[in-house]
C-alpha cells in the first residue's frame, strides 16, 4: 500500500459510499472509466479485490470494508491538516466548502456571490444534494457547513436557524380554486396532488403541514424533481405542496399561482449546520455569521415573495440559540 495515493483513496471511498461507480463519477466530476482505473490501481497496491459484483450490484469485499475504515481516517487527517493551514490564511484566500439541500439552489448561489463581494480572494465550493446526500456530506466530514430545512436529530451537530422558509400550495393559474379565499382543507383533499418522493425534505414538511391528514391526500403523481413537479402543475396535472423559495420565477411570470388555503403558508426555517467538534476555518465562520446576520433580508430580496402570515412549525423540538 506504500505507493497508494490520496486521490485513489478518495475515489475508493466515494465508490464505497455510493456502492456505484457511476454515482461516484458524478460526485467527483470524473468519467466512469477514470473512476474504475483509480480503483483498479488501488487494488493492485493492496494486492486484493476491494469490490465484488453480484448481478447488477457491487459490494465491498471484507478487505474493502477494512480499507474503507482506514481510508476515511486518512482522508480526514488530510482535511484537518488543510483546515489547520487555512487558519493561517484567514478569510482572504480561504476556501469555503458548503453543501445545500436542493430547494436552496434557487437562491443560495446569489448569497455566495454577495458574500464573495465583500471577501475578496475566497474560493467557493458549493454542492447541492437531496436530504440523504446532505447527511452523508456531514457524516463523512465532506463539507464545512450544510444548509437545510430539517437538521439531523441523531448527529452531533450545531443547528442554527437563520431565515424563515414558507411552504405553499401551488396550482396552474387557470385552476378553479385560484380565485377562492380561505380554501378549507377538506376541499383541498379532493384535488389531485403532484408530490415529491417520500423521505425528501419537501415530503416531510408536507406531512407536518397536513398533520394527521397526509394519508388522505389524493396523490396523482410522485416525482423526485421539483422542476418537473412545477411543469406538471403548469400543465394541469394537479396541485402541489412546494417551497415558496422554489417558485418565485414562475410566480413573476404568471405560470403558477399560490392558493389561499386555511392555515397556509406553513412556515419552517432554514438552518446552517456544522459538526459540533468541527474546527471551522475562518472563512466558514465568517459565512456562518453572514447567514445569521444578513441571510433573511437577502433571501427576501432575491425571492421577492412575501407570503401572508401562516402557521409556524418547529423544525426541531427546541431551536438552538444563536451564538
Amino acid at each position: 500500500m506504500k505507493n497508494a495515493t490520496l486521490r485513489q483513496l478518495k475515489v475508493f471511498e466515494t465508490v464505497a459510499r455510493h456502492l456505484s461507480f457511476s454515482r461516484a463519477a458524478e460526485e467527483l466530476h470524473l468519467t466512469q472509466p477514470a473512476v474504475s482505473t483509480q480503483v483498479k490501481k488501488l487494488e493492485e497496491h493492496a494486492g486484493l479485490a476491494l469490490f465484488e459484483q453480484l448481478g447488477k450490484k457491487i459490494f465491498l469485499t471484507p478487505g474493502g470494508t477494512e480499507l474503507l475504515h482506514y481510508s476515511r481516517a486518512i482522508i480526514q487527517q488530510f482535511q484537518e491538516a488543510e483546515d489547520a493551514m487555512t487558519q493561517f490564511k484567514g478569510i482572504t484566500g480561504g476556501k469555503l466548502n458548503v453543501a445545500v439541500i436542493s430547494a436552496g439552489d434557487y437562491f443560495f448561489p446569489r448569497l455566495l456571490v454577495e458574500f464573495a463581494r465583500s471577501h475578496q480572494g475566497v474560493t467557493l465550493n458549493l454542492s447541492v444534494h437531496n436530504r440523504e446526500g446532505l447527511l452523508n456530506q456531514l457524516a463523512n466530514n465532506l463539507t464545512d457547513l450544510a444548509i437545510m430545512v430539517r437538521p439531523p436529530t441523531d448527529m452531533d451537530t450545531i443547528n442554527e436557524p437563520f431565515a424563515p422558509h414558507p411552504y405553499v400550495i401551488v396550482a396552474a393559474p387557470d385552476h378553479h380554486l385560484v380565485s377562492q379565499k380561505n380554501i378549507p382543507m377538506s376541499t383541498l383533499m379532493q384535488e389531485p396532488f403532484v408530490v415529491r418522493e417520500k423521505g425528501s425534505d419537501t415530503w416531510n414538511s408536507m406531512e407536518d403541514g397536513f398533520g394527521g391528514r397526509v394519508d388522505d391526500i389524493n396523490i396523482a403523481m410522485e416525482i423526485k424533481s421539483t422542476e418537473t413537479i412545477k411543469q406538471a402543475v403548469i400543465a394541469g396535472m394537479g396541485i402541489s405542496f412546494l417551497s415558496a423559495h422554489t417558485i418565485s420565477l414562475e410566480l413573476q411570470a404568471g405560470s403558477l399561482a399560490v392558493l389561499d388555503v386555511e392555515g397556509f403558508p406553513v412556515m419552517l426555517n432554514w438552518y446552517v449546520i456544522h459538526r459540533k467538534n468541527k474546527r471551522l476555518p475562518p472563512v466558514a465562520q465568517a459565512f456562518r455569521n453572514f447567514l445569521l446576520n444578513e441571510g433573511p433580508a437577502l433571501i427576501e430580496r432575491i425571492i421577492r415573495y412575501n407570503p401572508k402570515p401562516g402557521r409556524q412549525l418547529s423544525n426541531l423540538p427546541v431551536k438552538p440559540k444563536r451564538k
